[in-house]
C-alpha cells in the first residue's frame, strides 16, 4: 500500500555548508514523524555531505535532476550511479523548471525516468498544466500526455516511483489549487493509472506540488488522492517544513 511522501525541492538554495545546517535542522524538527516519509533534494553541490550528515537519520535525499546516460562526455551531467554514489535514494524528474528553461521533452523525461528506475533511484515524475492551458480547458490533455510517457516505465515497479502534480500556475506565485481542484486532477490521474493497472493505480503515490505550506497543507492533504507534497520555497524552513510534514493525516 502507498505511503504518504512529503519531499522538499530546494532547488538554486543552500549547495554548501549552509545545506548540512539546513538539513540536520530538518532532520530534527521532524524527528518522529512515523506516518510519511521525509525526503529533501538539495542542489548537487551538496548532495553527498548532506548524505553523509543525515546516515541513519529518518531523512532520505534526493536529486533534483539527472541525465540518462551513466557516464561519458557529458560536461557538467549528473548520472544515476553518481547520484547514488552521493547518498541519494530518489531524483526528481520532468519539473516544470527543467521542462520550461531546459526545453526537456515527455520522451526526455521518459529516458531519465528508465534510467533512474534501472539504477534503483525511486523517480518523482512531475507533470502539470500551464496557466494557459488551463485557461484553454486543457490540463487533463497536457496531464495525461505527460503521464502517459513514464506510465510504462513505473508499471514495471508499482509504488517504486512517484507522481507530483504541480500546476505550473501555482509554482513560486503564492497561487495554490483549491482542494476541489487538486483533487479533481489528482482522481483523474489515479484513474488513468487503473486503466495501465491497478495494482499501479493502488500503489502510485501522487503528490501535489505548488505553493504548498503549513497554513494550506491539512486541507491538501486531507484529500482523498493526495499522498503527499512536493514543497518549493516552504521547505527552506526546516520547522515550516514540518508543519506540513505533521499536517499528514494519521
Amino acid at each position: 500500500m502507498r505511503s504518504y511522501v512529503i519531499a522538499g525541492n530546494w532547488k538554486l538554495n543552500h549547495g554548501g555548508g549552509d545545506g548540512c545546517e539546513l538539513a540536520t535542522k530538518v532532520a530534527q524538527a521532524t524527528k518522529g514523524i512515523t506516518n510519511a516519509k521525509i525526503v529533501i533534494a538539495p542542489p548537487f553541490t551538496a548532495l553527498a555531505a548532506v548524505s553523509s550528515d543525515l546516515s541513519g537519520s529518518h531523512v532520505e535525499v534526493a536529486g533534483q535532476n539527472l541525465y540518462p546516460e551513466d557516464k561519458g562526455a557529458f560536461t557538467g551531467e549528473v548520472s544515476a550511479p553518481m547520484l547514488l554514489a552521493a547518498g541519494a535514494k530518489w531524483v526528481i524528474l520532468g519539473h516544470s523548471e527543467r521542462r520550461q528553461y531546459f526545453a526537456e521533452s515527455d520522451e526526455f523525461v521518459h529516458k531519465k525516468t528508465v534510467a533512474a528506475l534501472k539504477a534503483g533511484l525511486r523517480p518523482i515524475v512531475c507533470i502539470g498544466e500551464t496557466l494557459a492551458e488551463r485557461e484553454a480547458n486543457k490540463t487533463l490533455e497536457v496531464v495525461f500526455r505527460q503521464l502517459d510517457a513514464v506510465t510504462a516505465d513505473l508499471r514495471t515497479r508499482p509504488g517504486f516511483g512517484v507522481i507530483a502534480y504541480e500546476p505550473v500556475w501555482a509554482i513560486g506565485t503564492g497561487k495554490v489549487a483549491t482542494t476541489e481542484q487538486a483533487q479533481e486532477v489528482h482522481a483523474a490521474i489515479r484513474e488513468r493509472l487503473k486503466g495501465v493497472s491497478p495494482e499501479l493505480a493502488t500503489e502510485t503515490a501522487v503528490l501535489y506540488g505548488g505553493s504548498v505550506k503549513a497554513d494550506n497543507a491539512a486541507a491538501l492533504l486531507a484529500c482523498s488522492d493526495i499522498d503527499g507534497a512536493l514543497v518549493g520555497g516552504a521547505s527552506l524552513d526546516a520547522d515550516g517544513f514540518a508543519k506540513i510534514a505533521r499536517a499528514v493525516p494519521a
